[in-house]
């Protein structure tokens, strides 16, 4: 491979996996590193969605690998990591994209929302981490990326549950970068604003989700591709550096 090649395609030769890949954040991310060379596994529950992603993937003449599987359920990201390990016999980059934020006061919210959003945004993510680790290991290197969010800084009313889990993705991610700096796997936190996704379509409470549209119209929100960028961006530098946090707003967002 020449430098040319190196800069074109600096992940040439490794595995991404790309959680919540569906849509949004993890849409963006999967082909942005398809784009820079990577093979990359694709993981989320709808499988049609899944499918379009992997043929726009391979039509630009990438590698795709589309796995639909719920990771809530350990048993699903075991056989999911199992068929990547399989098919690639490695994984350098996880990216733990997939979940939920169900706003709502804490005295309205449906205890269902509480358990889907810890299951979804924070024990999903454990679980996959967890599971990943020995593979990573095997390889000896690799770097997991944690989309957080603003909210794992700032519990604002309204996103107590939702804000609980993305603090213990910032708590998790920290402790793991300590547990395994050694084997020289690194660990990204990104914690975006306002982005531009569907994420806040899934919101069951009507006046949380009027005003969140209210406040998206008086900003311009970011994009899923700049957080695809903030991605790349770290999974890109030399071995030596480790990029452990990445805090993104849009520039009119105050908080």
């Amino acid at each position: 491979m020449t430098i040319h090649d190196q800069e074109a395609k600096p992940l040439q030769g490794r595995v991404a996996l790309v959680t919540g890949a569906s849509s949004g954040i993890g849409e963006a991310t999967a082909l942005t590193l398809a784009a820079a060379g990577a093979k990359v596994a694709i993981i989320a529950r709808r499988a049609d969605r899944l499918a379009a992603l992997a043929k726009r993937i391979s039509e630009a003449d990438g590698e795709a690998l589309a796995l639909a599987a719920d990771l809530a359920l350990e048993a699903e990201a075991a056989r999911a990591l199992g068929e990547v390990e399989s098919r690639y016999g490695r994984l350098d980059i996880l990216v733990n994209n997939a979940g939920v934020m169900l706003l709502s006061p804490i005295a309205e919210a449906e205890i269902a929302d509480f358990r889907r959003m810890i299951e979804i945004n924070l024990f999903g993510l454990m679980t996959l981490s967890r599971l990943a680790l020995p593979i990573m290991k095997r390889g000896g290197a690799g770097h997991f990326v944690n989309i957080a969010s603003v909210a794992g800084r700032v519990a604002n009313p309204g996103a107590g549950a939702y804000a609980a889990t993305k603090f213990g993705v910032v708590a998790f991610s920290e402790s793991l970068r300590r547990e395994v700096y050694k084997d020289k796997i690194r660990v990204t936190v990104i914690e975006p604003g306002m982005v531009a996704t569907e994420l806040g379509d899934h919101i069951t409470n009507p006046r949380m989700k009027a005003g969140l549209r209210e406040r998206a119209a008086t900003i311009e929100p970011l994009q899923a591709e700049d957080i695809a960028a903030a991605v790349l961006y770290a999974v890109t530098q030399p071995p030596r550096v480790n990029v452990n946090e990445i805090l993104i707003r849009p520039t009119m967002q105050e908080r």
